[in-house]
């Protein structure tokens, strides 16, 4: 017995609604870095455009659609690529923050410190030999920059100093040392940081046309050259920040990936094995509310079919007595109208309590599709029907057996009252089951389609004229269709009648 006091439950369709809509709310959560950051792109585009003309701003705002449009095409569509790319853009970005602001400063300012080092190491080799110009001091001086400071001088005789050829992009050596030769030494140079890579020639013209001296410095003495060492510290880093940013998130994702498929399962009317709430502690309170939602639902189903038997118990043993009693009775025209009465009665009784039913109590088999179609395609065509059937893909799907033949035999037993053509199309393709029901009857009013699914809803005057129907046939399909994640649509057929189309996820 259920307590008097608890608070009514809401119903399954609701409850599971309000889960899809948390899950949505939680895996939307995870982009507002990237909402956020359009929304101040567009509000720094919408600024700029207001100042200028109107085609400039109208060119903006063309500009402003195709990169939104570029944007969400590249932009990862799952929860577990977006966190990766809100952790992989910052770090990328600081690193080039770090390389651009910090660390070709440092290497300027290192090659500003060996240029002038190896300048002044020029300037005495020069100040030296013009002192002593004689070819035995000169030894002495060619002896001492080799040996000393690692130099090695060569006298040429006098003539203009070359062409300077073409610098490469990055001139901060050819700067820093061009720099300090005009500062310390201030006479006509040439110097070639190209054409030997691993030495730096530098040519100065000597006073009184004494000729040209020529140094070779090593380039390593006048350039910070460890750029390598830095660009695998920045790769081997990242690459380690990235590795662990990406086992966290998956163990992370790991058990939101796990509740939405609890979710979707439970609302397909399937059962998971196994599942118990991990994660993070938010993720873990979603799990959990999802457990208790999805007990509470199954504590009402169970009480609702609790009811239903019992109901059905006594409805049926009333009815038995009915039948006892009218079978030992004289046979008359009343007493035949009675039986006819109580007959109807049995099977009105068994219409409702299926539809209120609904087999949800019915476990989840896998079952051949296109073999039940066939079946039920084959039994409607024995009343002078002409019939089509065709099938195409993994004929294999889980669904509630009893429950699906229920809605499918509705449906075609519905398009058999009034049509003498039934076409069967099926396709189980991409995830998903899609059935068509095609019939050459009266076909449904378009403003009726939806009514015709209500509860006790008959079409007197087209479609229901003395069948002796109860108004639960689509009523039944659709309630299946639904307690399996899918709907039923009806359209205009081909064949001028009816078109049912079932869809289920698979």
């Amino acid at each position: 017995m259920s307590d008097s006091r608890a608070s009514p439950l809401p119903s399954d369709k609701r409850m599971l609604a309000r889960l899809g809509d948390g899950m949505t709310s939680l895996r939307n959560g995870f982009s507002a870095y990237v909402k956020v950051f359009r929304l101040i792109a567009a509000e720094a585009i919408a600024r700029v455009a207001s100042a200028l003309p109107f085609h400039g701003a109208d060119r903006l705002s063309s500009l402003w659609r195709v990169w939104r449009q570029w944007l969400y095409r590249v932009t990862p569509k799952g929860l577990y690529g977006r966190s990766l790319l809100i952790i992989i853009l910052p770090m990328v970005i600081l690193q080039c923050v770090v390389t651009i602001a910090f660390m070709d400063r440092h290497w300027q300012a290192v090659t500003r410190r060996l240029s002038s080092m190896v300048t002044s190491n020029i300037a005495a080799i020069i100040e030296l030999y013009e002192a002593q110009p004689a070819p035995a001091a000169f030894d002495i001086v060619r002896t001492i920059a080799r040996d000393r400071l690692e130099l090695q001088v060569d006298i040429l005789p006098p003539s203009s100093l070359p062409v300077t050829t073409d610098r490469p992009f990055f001139l901060t050596l050819d700067w820093a040392l061009s720099r300090e030769l005009r500062r310390q030494i201030g006479r006509e140079f040439w110097i070639d940081t190209v054409g030997r890579s691993n030495l730096i020639e530098i040519r100065i013209n000597l006073e009184e046309n004494r000729g040209v001296i020529r140094f070779f410095v090593d380039r390593n003495r006048a350039y910070a050259s460890n750029s390598h060492i830095f660009i695998l510290w920045m790769v081997g880093t990242s690459f380690v920040l990235i590795a662990a940013a990406i086992l966290f998130l998956r163990n992370q994702i790991r058990p939101i990936q796990r509740l939405a498929y609890a979710a979707e399962e439970f609302g397909k009317g399937r059962e998971v094995a196994d599942f118990t709430p991990r994660g993070a502690r938010e993720v873990r309170r979603a799990a959990i509310a999802f457990l208790l939602m999805k007990r509470r639902i199954e504590r009402q189903i169970e009480q609702r079919t609790t009811m239903l038997n019992g109901v059905s118990h006594d409805l049926r043993t009333m009815l038995t007595r009915f039948k006892l009693q009218l079978a030992v009775m004289k046979q008359s025209p009343e007493i035949e109208e009675l039986q006819r009465d109580t007959d109807d009665m049995q099977r009105m009784l068994e219409t409702y309590l299926a539809f209120a039913r609904c087999d949800a109590d019915e476990s989840s088999e896998t079952v051949d599709i296109a073999s039940l179609l066939g079946q039920l395609v084959a039994e409607i065509g024995k009343d002078n029907i002409a019939t089509h059937l065709e099938f195409s893909g993994d004929p294999q799907i889980t669904v509630r057996p009893h429950a699906f033949k229920r809605c499918l035999l509705n449906l075609l037993v519905n398009a058999a009252h009034y049509a003498t053509i039934i076409n069967v199309i099926a396709r189980h393709e991409d995830g998903k089951l899609t059935i068509i029901i095609d019939d050459n009857g009266p076909g449904i009013p378009p403003d009726l389609r939806d009514d015709v699914f209500r509860p006790f809803f008959r079409i007197d005057e087209s479609r229901n004229q003395d069948t002796g129907g109860t108004g639960l046939g689509l009523a039944i399909a659709r309630e299946v269709a639904t307690s399996h994640g899918g709907n039923i649509i009806l359209d205009q057929s081909p064949l001028g009648g009816l078109r049912a189309q079932v869809e289920i996820p698979a």
